[in-house]
């Protein structure tokens, strides 16, 4: 990780995918090594009071919060490797998408680690995550927000098209839900598909075809 990390106002660190078992106690006991440490928060249900897998580390110097973060993030705690961020408490800069990479065709055997460790030669990471299933398998996409947009597209450049686990992977900016949502609605106004049913059993593809090109050049065409 480069020298001087991001400018927090707190020396605050996300730590998540924990296991239900882990405590306050335990990860004062784990991140007092690094220096140190003004309080740790393992959030809960507010019902149930059982874990939901992540807590807030609050160190008093910075350099402690990211002494931690580079020597400890994916550390196995119970049999589970701990997933350590920059807390980011403002929910605008993790929607903004600036600086936000997406990654797919992803090897299954690849995770948030392997993520971490192949990203993070382009720039501060502020968070990465391997998406999963309900059994922590992979889904095949996920991922990484740096600090800056400039480290972003350096990573797209370099890594797009790479082998990882001899599979070759895209990267591109993360485009935010709401631009998608509004992306596909400007095309579904320029739609160029059109359905056909209700024709005889004997019209195959070239009658179909046949029947169509007068209108236009026709890209694809399919009977089922």
């Amino acid at each position: 990780m480069n020298s001087g990390g991001p400018n927090y106002q707190m020396a605050s660190l996300y730590v998540g995918d924990l296991h239900q078992d882990i405590n306050e106690a335990g990860l004062f006991e784990k991140f007092s090594t690094a220096g140190p440490v003004l309080s740790i928060r393992v959030c809960r249900d507010v019902i149930t009071r059982r874990s939901l897998g992540y807590a807030y580390v609050n160190f008093q110097q910075p350099a402690d919060a990211e002494r931690a973060l580079d020597t400890m993030n994916f550390d196995l705690i119970r049999n589970k490797p701990i997933r350590i961020m920059w807390s980011q408490r403002d929910p605008s800069l993790r929607r903004s998408g600036v600086g936000n990479v997406f990654i797919k065709n992803l090897d299954k055997s690849i995770d948030n680690k392997a993520i971490y460790d192949t990203f993070s030669a382009f720039g501060n990471i502020l968070s990465c995550k391997v998406a999963t299933d309900e059994k922590g398998n992979s889904k095949g996409y996920g991922f990484v927000h740096f600090e800056t947009e400039e480290s972003a597209n350096t990573s797209i450049e370099k890594v797009n098209g790479m082998l990882l686990n001899a599979k070759k992977v895209y990267v591109g900016k993360f485009i935010p839900r709401k631009e998608r949502e509004k992306e596909l609605g400007e095309k579904a106004k320029l739609f160029t598909n059109v359905y056909v049913k209700n024709f005889g059993e004997d019209f195959d593809d070239e009658k179909l075809k046949e029947l169509f090109e007068p209108f236009g050049k026709i890209t694809s065409y399919k009977v089922s």
